[in-house]
């Protein structure tokens, strides 16, 4: 992925700032054909800021309610 907006050298000095940096661009501005890792997206799920109505469908992907 290219980001002609911010300087990834130096964010990739602090390994969880830029994990999810590079998370929240895929979710915004698309996967270029890869895959989320879930393992990730859970982990840094309470740090993420993205679109309301894409976090709610990933939720519900995630975490599907038992009935």
């Amino acid at each position: 992925m290219y980001n002609w907006n911010i300087n990834t050298s130096k964010l990739k000095k602090n390994p969880e700032k830029y994990a999810v940096w590079k998370l929240e661009q895929s979710i915004n501005f698309g996967l270029n054909g890869k895959k989320l890792k879930i393992s990730e997206l859970k982990k840094y799920w309470a740090k993420l800021v993205v679109d309301p109505q894409r976090k709610k469908l990933l939720e519900m992907w995630l975490w599907p309610k038992q009935s």
